[in-house]
């Protein structure tokens, strides 16, 4: 998939040099030659990194900057004519990822972009990798990472083998599943008849977790079936 870019410049000519290398670079770019512009074109679409000239009428780029990273965290690239430090501090303050000063290179330019670009995919990527590192049903929580359950924000202390049955019934919060398929998916070995194992850690997990077994709110059993986590 293509990267969209939205370059912001008030100099035609410099704008027309910038998209033509993106575009040379398989890039999709949209242009904006003020501040206003700008705004209402990343209102409507998400762009993968903006580059953004600080001296733009209407609305300068600064203000730009900050009003473009409240609608959503993209890459920003500023670029100005000065190579002014207030005007960097300020700029990075705001949320800028990023600083080039007029003149520069096409290849300090691309490299600067694919710089940015690369490290917003680490940061997405690390994000979605903690989100994948936890389990989240009803007021029960399970961090994979740290193998730690939590009810209603406390953290309750469970062994490794009660955390995996608790983690796979969480998985499929909802759906009974039987005594037999816990033996043979938590205990990894075949029924062999002795079913109680799984009852007498189930009823374990309910005390340590303060779900009373008469009247259980978290683990559920089905019965004639086996256990299932109540996903509300």
């Amino acid at each position: 998939m293509s990267r969209k870019v939205l370059v912001v410049d008030d100099e035609k000519l410099i704008v027309k040099g910038i998209r033509f290398s993106l575009e040379q670079d398989g890039m999709e770019v949209d242009c904006a030659y003020d501040g206003e512009e700008a705004i209402e074109m990343a209102k409507k679409t998400e762009y993968d990194i903006v580059l953004l000239d600080v001296m733009l009428p209407k609305v300068d780029g600064l203000t730009v900057c900050n009003r473009v990273k409240q609608v959503y965290n993209v890459p920003i690239l500023m670029i100005s004519a000065r190579d002014e430090e207030v005007d960097k501090i300020v700029g990075l303050e705001l949320g800028a990822d990023d600083y080039i000063t007029k003149p520069f290179s096409v290849r300090e330019l691309m490299a600067r972009v694919k710089a940015n670009l690369r490290k917003n995919d680490d940061e997405n990527n690390a994000k979605e990798k903690k989100k994948d590192t936890k389990i989240v049903v009803g007021d029960l929580e399970l961090d994979l990472e740290k193998v730690e359950v939590k009810v209603k924000g406390e953290v309750k202390p469970l062994t490794p083998k009660e955390f995996e049955l608790v983690k796979f019934l969480a998985m499929q919060p909802g759906v009974p599943v039987t005594r037999e398929v816990l033996l043979e998916k938590v205990w990894n070995y075949e029924y062999y008849g002795d079913i109680r194992t799984v009852d007498v850690t189930v009823c374990r997990i309910r005390e340590k977790l303060g779900d009373s077994t008469k009247n259980s709110k978290i683990i559920i059993n089905k019965r004639g079936i086996g256990y299932y986590l109540a996903s509300k």
